[in-house]
């Protein structure tokens, strides 16, 4: 029984993580085809795909609470999985940041730094699928580097885009608007770095 319940944990992860790809993937449409007239549907959308998530952890909460006996210690499950849920909420963020900023025009750096979000989320799906071997896993290491490094490759892209922007943009307004953008996409590969983060701390907590 206390195997079959280590499962539905680790399988919890998962699921909240593919609602965090979703997440990126609808980002990454809306940002490549934007436009502002719908965006108020695509929030909706993405909406959806947040309180889907959320509803998950939820569950996982209830079933902890009851438990006496878990696979790893409950603060660490309820670590990665706000973890997680935060990679969701923050992408979230993005689109009802230009929404609420007026947005009418997406910058090239903007549509980059989406595709690495994309990319974190992409690399935190096998990290996930893994993290129930965490105790035995000779890959896991490999893909949180993985997450790092793509989340080095966010900063480097926002340093790049703010500069751009300061340097290219004499509208005040704009300025504003997309610096604290900007701030909000790199929030999301910060977000992803977090999640690889516990994993690893759970891995040298259980080693």
């Amino acid at each position: 029984m206390a195997r079959k319940k280590d499962v539905n944990y680790f399988d919890t992860f998962i699921e909240l993580v593919e609602y965090s790809s979703k997440a990126a993937d609808l980002l990454n449409e809306i940002m490549n085809n934007f436009n502002a007239e719908v965006l108020q549907e695509k929030i909706s959308e993405m909406h959806e795909i947040e309180h889907t998530g959320d509803e998950a952890r939820h569950r996982m909460i209830r079933r902890l609470a009851k438990e006496f006996i878990t696979p790893i210690e409950r603060e660490d499950i309820m670590a990665l999985a706000d973890a997680i849920d935060d990679v969701t909420d923050s992408i979230e963020d993005v689109l009802m940041h230009l929404y609420m900023f007026n947005i009418k025009k997406i910058r090239e750096h903007a549509l980059k730094m989406t595709e690495i979000i994309v990319k974190c989320c992409n690399a935190l799906k096998p990290a996930l699928h893994e993290f129930k071997n965490f105790r035995k896993s000779q890959t896991l290491h490999k893909l949180v580097v993985e997450v790092n490094f793509l989340e080095e490759e966010g900063d480097k892209l926002f340093k790049e885009a703010i500069r751009d922007l300061y340097v290219n943009c004499d509208d005040f307004k704009e300025v504003t608007a997309w610096s604290q953008t900007f701030d909000y996409l790199e929030n999301c590969c910060d977000a992803c770095e977090e999640v690889a983060n516990v994993i690893e701390n759970i891995v040298m907590k259980n080693s």
